[in-house]
């Protein structure tokens, strides 16, 4: 029987790069794939063809939307969610010296922190009514070693993400709700540099001489998903090619 049978799982970002290959890997584990975008695109299109399924779409920066989509989704399940990717997020740049400090500071902290947290929130009270649940944090090696100094928010948002992902384990693991972080460093996504010289250097850094590939992401989160190792509830796992080792 596929690892993921009889579950229902909503991935927020799954229109593209990391949530798209997760949501490939959850279906074909045998989940019911319940994905989110911000909006309908032709990425998001051709993922909702191949899984022959509906998109749920809210804009994760406006106030409420978490709590929005997990309704959504709860309303799609007809049955229950059984587990959830916060996977969505945004990297721009908070500049200390720029115009855009305070759009990015404001933006990053609302897509990355206070959406996946409103939705953690009500898959909390969910997963109460049901007897446990299981969410996987999408996080980053910026959470942990810090990024340029142009991303401090970007940052800030990733060590966030670590801290309430650990305290709600530990609040939570013995009502059989189980809290995982993923921390990956640079992934073959939107997210990972184009620009030649910043590529040579951003894989000058990582020891595996590549940058990660996102189905290595999506395919960790859906075995965090399945019940085979429940004891590493409130881990963060690290997908970084030794670029940070802890």
């Amino acid at each position: 029987m596929p690892y993921l049978a009889d579950k229902t799982i909503l991935i927020t970002g799954a229109s593209r790069g990391i949530g798209a290959a997760t949501a490939r890997i959850c279906a074909a584990a045998g989940a019911r794939v319940l994905p989110h975008a911000s909006g309908m695109s032709d990425a998001a299109a051709s993922v909702s063809s191949e899984l022959d399924t509906d998109f749920l779409f809210e804009d994760l920066s406006v106030a409420g939307a978490g709590e929005r989509l997990f309704a959504k989704a709860l309303e799609a399940s007809a049955g229950g969610i059984d587990g959830v990717v916060n996977n969505a997020g945004v990297y721009m740049a908070s500049p200390v010296k720029g115009d855009d400090w305070h759009t990015g500071w404001a933006r990053t902290m609302a897509v990355n922190v206070q959406a996946p947290a409103d939705i953690c929130r009500a898959a909390i009270a969910h997963f109460e009514t049901q007897g446990g649940g299981v969410v996987v944090n999408i996080a980053s090696r910026a959470g942990h070693r810090g990024d340029g100094g142009d991303h401090a928010a970007y940052a800030a948002s990733k060590g966030a993400v670590l801290a309430m992902t650990k305290t709600w384990a530990r609040a939570l693991s013995g009502q059989g709700m189980r809290f995982y972080a993923i921390a990956p460093g640079w992934v073959e996504t939107r997210m990972a540099p184009e620009d030649i010289k910043k590529r040579a250097e951003a894989v000058s850094d990582i020891p595996l001489g590549r940058v990660a590939q996102p189905e290595e992401v999506g395919e960790l989160a859906a075995f965090l998903l399945s019940d085979a190792c429940p004891s590493a509830v409130g881990a963060t796992f690290d997908i970084n090619g030794a670029s940070y080792v802890r």
